[in-house]
């Protein structure tokens, strides 16, 4: 079938939207036509070579949100005329995905990061040239092919076009507060980095009935957003010093800290805040290979925890559903990190989104003859 895609072909280049071919499903395969999708700063990334070289010409996007239109013999976990979330894919046979964990599936990069199916193969393509995948979902297009697992049923009343950037922002900032860190009631929680991971992570906080709350970014209109959403705390480090403030406002650090930059240098201050006994979680695109030094002593003595989170550790068929009726009733605003776009102006939405002028842009398909 023909679709409308917006194709990357160049490091730092704009996206250009072009008509590519897509295959048919295979048996465990299904054909979603996007209503929207969310771009996430992973996709630029890509993009540029800044984490994983996937290759050039790809069609990138992976917080899509749509409506079945057929499926593979195989499919039974949705019908056409579903409603789905596109996730990440993963493989269903290793010891992660039996456990409910498909983010730490054995075979995650293969299955999302090399630009094909596991075999090597992309479904789409441009007269005989190929065109690489993304997370078995490339949701810069019109129509997408995934996988049965990489797709989340939701209930036909329920907002798609706010709905995609569950699949991976919001659901590693929610997640990795509710999931990961399990955050208490009353306990202290510093959340650096106030993009969408980072504010779904602050109002994650406030669902779980953290206490105080601290949000930290260098953006005004950001941090002016976590309070609205359940900061109690801001740290704006343009013109203070986190460290400083952070052990003022808890006495004896943060019980929790919540680290979105991939910045090393960031990182590792979220870990020397830490109270004793304290846990610092990160996430975050960071580069194959970057290390951070730590304060060995300071770590142990005080029973101190670290720990890398993909995705919220969520098994995303229970737990986004969760959140999609939390927003419901009105307790998980998502719709106040979204900016709206039509697909057609998904470059001037990147560089919005790469400026820091929005948190989280959205784009909507019903310009692209969908």
């Amino acid at each position: 079938m023909q679709i409308i895609a917006a194709v990357a072909r160049a490091k730092r280049a704009p996206l250009t939207i072009e008509s590519l071919t897509m295959e048919e499903p295979r048996p465990d395969e299904l054909v979603v036509r996007l209503v929207a999708t969310g771009i996430c700063h992973t996709d630029m990334s890509m993009r540029d070579h800044a984490i994983y070289p996937i290759p050039h010409p790809v069609v990138l996007g992976h917080e899509g949100a749509g409506i079945v239109e057929r499926v593979g013999s195989a499919v039974t976990k949705v019908v056409p005329g579903d409603h789905v979330i596109m996730t990440a894919d993963s493989c269903g046979h290793c010891p992660s995905c039996q456990d409910g964990l498909p983010t730490y599936c054995y075979e995650f990069y293969e299955h999302n990061f090399t630009g094909c199916r596991p075999d090597g193969t992309s479904p789409l393509s441009k007269d005989g040239e190929k065109i690489h995948c993304f997370q078995h979902q490339s949701s810069f297009a019109t129509h997408s092919l995934c996988r049965e697992r990489n797709v989340v049923k939701v209930g036909r009343n329920a907002p798609l076009d706010l709905l995609g950037p569950l699949g991976c922002g919001v659901i590693t900032g929610a997640g990795g507060i509710v999931n990961s860190l399990q955050v208490g009631i009353g306990k202290s929680l510093a959340v650096f980095g106030t993009g969408a991971v980072g504010l779904s992570a602050v109002m994650a906080g406030k669902l779980v009935g953290a206490g105080k709350i601290i949000a930290i970014d260098r953006v005004a209109s950001r941090l002016e957003l976590a309070r609205e959403l359940g900061a109690t705390h801001t740290i704006d480090v343009s013109t203070e010093s986190a460290s400083e403030r952070i052990k003022a406002i808890t006495g004896t650090g943060a019980d929790f800290t919540f680290e979105t930059t991939a910045d090393m240098g960031v990182l590792r201050q979220a870990i020397d805040v830490l109270a004793p006994r304290g846990v610092c979680g990160f996430v975050g695109g960071a580069p194959k290979g970057a290390e951070v030094t730590i304060d060995v002593e300071h770590v142990m003595t005080g029973g101190r925890t670290i720990r890398g989170i993909i995705e919220g550790d969520t098994n995303p068929d229970v737990f986004l559903p969760k959140l999609i009726e939390l927003h419901r009733l009105g307790r998980f605003p998502i719709e106040k990190l979204v900016t709206f776009y039509p697909f057609a102006e998904i470059n001037r939405a990147i560089d919005d989104s790469l400026s820091g002028r929005v948190v989280k842009p959205v784009l909507r398909f019903s310009d692209a003859g969908t």
